[in-house]
């Protein structure tokens, strides 16, 4: 890899923790009053493990873009593929917003369902490009899946 690809590689992964880091602006002013005072189901991991799996989370969706992207054949190979990704990253941070910065549970499970289907329909697209760009996202979706679990218990306790 040459140093155009690692800056390629870096910008990737720099734009995807940007967005966590600006969902983190909603998320940490309701953490210590608002989430804490929720019924939570007992299956709730400790609050510390959320920051770090969601910047290893983030970290893997700037590879998997990186691989992605170059490997489509023109522009109109790349436009769905890159769309669907920035629009799964846009719910992304809109959960965030929702759920914590409205604190609505509410909100929240209609928005992480449809991060989910984003997140799916890039997992297909990124599998026409590369199959590892793909695979690389399985470990964001099943986190996210267990994430809905959580908002929807959340819903329902509180």
């Amino acid at each position: 890899m040459g140093p155009k690809e690692w800056l390629r590689l870096a910008a990737s992964i720099l734009a995807c923790e940007s967005v966590g880091g600006l969902g983190t602006v909603f998320t940490f002013s309701s953490l210590t009053g608002w989430y804490a005072g929720l019924n939570k189901p007992w299956f709730t991991p400790p609050s510390w493990i959320f920051g770090p799996a969601w910047i290893a989370l983030y970290a893997l969706m700037g590879v998997s873009l990186y691989l992605a992207w170059p490997k489509a054949q023109g522009r109109n190979a790349v436009k769905p593929r890159i769309l669907i990704f920035t629009v799964q990253l846009i719910l992304n941070l809109l959960w965030s917003l929702l759920f914590f910065g409205l604190r609505s549970p509410l909100y929240g499970a209609v928005a992480i369902m449809a991060l989910w289907i984003a997140i799916a329909m890039t997992i297909l697209e990124f599998y026409k490009a590369s199959r590892p760009a793909a695979f690389i996202l399985i470990p964001y979706i099943i986190w996210v899946s267990f994430a809905a679990l959580l908002n929807f218990y959340i819903f329902i306790l509180n």
